[in-house]
């Protein structure tokens, strides 16, 4: 008689990898990196490769140093590297790159353990550190189709400051002809590749659509002279409002397990951005607020969790 061996859960399984995953999504990242050249120049090519491989290489090395199992092949490390170089000027210094992706892997990621167990989004994190510690060159930003060292002020930084006497078309801001930083400006390129991962289901509409809803209801009720009076469509086209809602918002490890958990991580997400830009001191306020609702993240999914099954909730 043969004996029945029963292996620990999970006893389904999609037929999805994390490798097939992350680079389905750095594939869907493509067209707005290529866009950010095509805008701003091989500076940002540059920048962009510097990032990748920086984050790449430590990675193995920390792995190597720690006798872990390599897994750089994986494609999470390149995808840091990526969403990192993303929300970076074209024309940094050679050096921001390198050290932001640096402090991506082994901080806030490897740090924490490893893919899978850290806490706060990696890209973020190496963004952030980078504009609390050289703000100057995370502010200045390449004009769009000038590739010389003519610099433009991005949209929300000249709303904040007062600067911002002429609209700008909703359709430039749509197609990337603003300052900004590489991979956040082409909208239609994002919106391309998000449009991908939802309808292979690897994200799902939750998290995006209740960041950018309630970003774009609270800065159309709060961000005009008037109540309901603000331009809510100049708010989600600017920044890194699409990079971030689809992109990074999304992740994984980073955001709570349920539906519902999503929901509340999105409106959390899109108060905290709306709140920034408007009373904050910085024109953007997309990378904090991903960054605060990853810490909240226990918390939403401790009161958002779904019911045993077979018990009845009370």
């Amino acid at each position: 008689m043969s004996k029945l061996i029963v292996p620990s859960s999970p006893h389904l399984h999609s037929g999805e990898s994390v490798s097939r995953i992350m680079w389905t999504v750095i594939l869907c990242l493509i067209p707005a990196g290529a866009a950010g050249v095509i805008i701003f120049g091989l500076s940002a090519l540059w920048t962009i490769i510097l990032a990748v491989v920086s984050a790449v290489l430590c990675e193995w090395l920390i792995q190597a140093l720690t006798k872990r199992k390599i897994s750089v092949l994986d494609g999470s490390a390149i995808l840091t590297g990526l969403l990192l170089a993303y929300n970076l000027p074209a024309q940094v210094p050679f050096w921001i790159p390198i050290i932001g992706a640096i402090f991506s892997i082994s901080i806030a990621k490897m740090a924490f353990g490893g893919l899978g167990q850290n806490i706060f989004n990696p890209a973020l994190a190496g963004r952030v550190f980078l504009m609390a510690s050289w703000p100057k060159y995370l502010t200045i930003f390449t004009k769009p189709f000038n590739y010389d060292a003519v610099t433009s002020a991005t949209p929300l930084a000249l709303l904040k400051e007062g600067k911002l006497v002429q609209h700008i078309p909703n359709w430039d801001l749509f197609l990337g002809i603003r300052g900004g930083c590489i991979g956040e400006v082409c909208i239609i390129a994002l919106l391309a590749g998000a449009l991908f991962l939802l309808i292979r289901g690897y994200i799902s509409w939750h998290i995006p659509v209740s960041f950018i809803a309630t970003a774009g209801l609270l800065t159309w009720a709060f961000g005009g002279k008037t109540f309901f009076s603000g331009d809510w469509i100049f708010h989600i086209l600017s920044g890194g409002l699409i990079l971030g809602a689809f992109f990074m918002a999304t992740d994984y490890v980073t955001s709570p397990l349920t539906r519902k958990g999503h929901l509340v991580f999105g409106i959390g997400c899109g108060a905290l951005t709306a709140v920034i830009r408007l009373w904050g001191g910085y024109p953007e306020g997309v990378s904090y607020a991903i960054l605060i609702m990853n810490a909240a993240t226990p918390l939403v999914d401790r009161y958002t969790k779904n019911r045993v099954y077979g018990t009845k909730i009370k």
